[in-house]
């Protein structure tokens, strides 16, 4: 078992979501970390027609058990008994009870009428294992071939188990719920998304590929965010200089899917499907850091009209960073990160994570990182400052992704 670096709260202290794409690890991590509370599991098909005809069991069941403040319940896959969130409202204000709410899908609670508590319980989420957790076990050739989730790290035999975690996506999460009318449709949109992974959206090309209009294109992307399969990187645009774009990005959440639907087969570095694979790879690290440490951070891409381009920024300017999956870097490569500069001069960090073999910096300021100095750098701290938080600090205020 991998240690994992999202920190929740000690028992009995706080009530919050815990949000992931299935197989990332939530409810291993969550049996590890409250091995002594009470558990409801919503995937048990009992508990599930129990709580879903009688969601009021659940206050007359911790009533008659004498189940008291402090006390920290459990509740895996929350959104398939969204009444249920009545009832935990009701023990939280009158027993002082505490939540764990653990859910792959808020779609249900975003789009129905779910109590979300007030903002009572905050959020977190977990992504799929990074090169922090995996320590000596990190492989980055079989990261970006076989993606993130933790049962497919050491498999045998990964490719059969992607084809598996797809078509449970399919059938779990999209068919069972009713969040689309046409699966087909929705099946061959999935092969369009994850041929557009890491690049700008267009609805209608989209639409056009998988024979769908552009509103239902646009629909689907918003299950893939909802299911919390993918999520959008938006551009950045404060204080803009000259004209920038203002489309966002879309990627999905594991490396190993992308390959899977786009059919890429074994990738090798210097091929461009690793390339593009690398860029996810990077967005990954940036993005899990973000949510374990500095979940009010914000992630976006920098990109002139004219095709110029940074592939990540940090906030404002605090960090801007390049996937460059090349074994040298040379000017062309650093193109984008020069030309960020005379926009914004108050830049702070500027870096290329790379396939070199050692780390450098350029007479400008450039870091030019290998891939795993680059995540020690991130995850110590060194890249942004801030490398841990103490448990249950690292959290929003608001209980939705």
């Amino acid at each position: 078992m991998f240690k994992r670096t999202l920190n929740l709260p000690a028992p009995g202290t706080q009530t919050f979501f815990l949000w992931g794409p299935r197989q990332t690890g939530k409810t291993t991590l969550l049996r590890a970390h409250y091995s002594q509370s009470r558990w409801i599991d919503l995937l048990k098909a009992d508990e599930f027609r129990r709580y879903l005809t009688n969601p009021e069991f659940l206050r007359e069941e911790l009533e008659a058990d004498n189940v008291g403040g402090g006390t920290q319940v459990v509740i895996d896959e929350i959104q398939k008994v969204p009444a249920l969130l009545d009832e935990v409202h009701w023990l939280m204000e009158n027993r002082g009870i505490h939540f764990a709410l653990c859910g792959s899908s808020a779609r249900k609670l975003r789009r129905g009428a779910a109590n979300l508590l007030g903002g009572r319980a905050v959020r977190y989420q977990l992504h799929g294992l990074t090169a922090e957790e995996l320590g000596a076990d990190f492989d980055l050739n079989r990261l970006l071939n076989h993606g993130y989730l933790p049962r497919l790290t050491q498999a045998a035999q990964p490719t059969r188990l992607l084809s598996a975690y797809i078509s449970d996506y399919l059938k779990e999460e999209v068919a069972a719920e009713g969040l689309v009318r046409n699966l087909p449709s929705f099946s061959g949109f999935l092969n369009a998304a994850a041929l557009s992974d890491g690049e700008l959206i267009n609805f209608s090309n989209v639409a056009t590929d998988c024979g769908v209009s552009s509103h239902t294109a646009k629909s689907y992307f918003e299950i893939l965010e909802d299911t919390l399969l993918g999520r959008w990187l938006p551009a950045y645009r404060m204080r803009p200089k000259r004209r920038v774009t203002a489309a966002s990005k879309f990627y999905l959440s594991d490396v190993g899917v992308v390959n899977s639907l786009a059919r890429r087969g074994w990738m090798s570095p210097g091929s461009e499907a690793y390339g593009r694979a690398f860029e996810n790879w990077v967005f990954h690290e940036l993005s899990a850091y973000l949510d374990y440490m500095e979940p009010d951070g914000q992630l976006t891409y920098w990109r002139l009209a004219g095709g110029t381009e940074v592939d990540f920024v940090l906030d404002d300017m605090r960090l801007a960073v390049e996937a460059k999956s090349s074994e040298r870097i040379s000017s062309r490569h650093l193109k984008g990160l020069r030309s960020l500069v005379k926009d914004h001069p108050h830049a702070e960090r500027r870096v290329v994570v790379c396939l070199e073999p050692r780390a450098r910096c350029t007479e400008d300021g450039i870091d030019i990182l290998p891939a795993e100095a680059f995540v020690h750098r991130l995850w110590s701290g060194e890249l942004t400052g801030i490398a841990t938080k103490e448990a249950g600090a690292n959290s929003r205020s608001s209980p939705m992704p």
